[in-house]
């Protein structure tokens, strides 16, 4: 699962997109001496992108910046995201404003390509 995490950090470096935060949820788990899974968030996004939406709608800040969750079950890594089309539906966000959210697609597609 480490590697999918890097890829992605990588992805988002050559794509020029910034990384906010990672959060390894395990690990803080592990310091208050509970069990998790291998649970990442990571936090990312554009504040070119995310202004104009949080401006026009200011409860899209709970949503934004985008996040992408990596996490272990017994059998594979998956990938959980909120899609940008959710996020459009539940701001009402005009094509204008949602467009430039779907970048989300493109680091998520190239992870999945590698």
């Amino acid at each position: 699962m480490t590697d999918t995490v890097a890829r992605f950090l990588g992805i988002a470096a050559e794509k020029r997109v910034k990384v906010f935060a990672t959060i390894d949820q395990r690990e803080e788990a592990k310091r208050v001496g509970l069990e998790l899974r291998e649970t990442v968030l990571v936090v990312f996004g554009s504040p070119s992108t995310g202004t104009p939406v949080m401006s026009a709608h200011p409860l899209a800040a709970l949503d934004l910046p985008l996040k992408i969750l990596i996490w272990a079950s017994a059998e594979e890594t998956n990938v959980s995201y909120l899609s940008p089309d959710a996020l459009a539906t539940r701001y009402e966000l005009s094509e204008e404003l949602a467009r430039p959210l779907a970048a989300i697609e493109v680091l998520t597609d190239a992870l999945v390509a590698r």
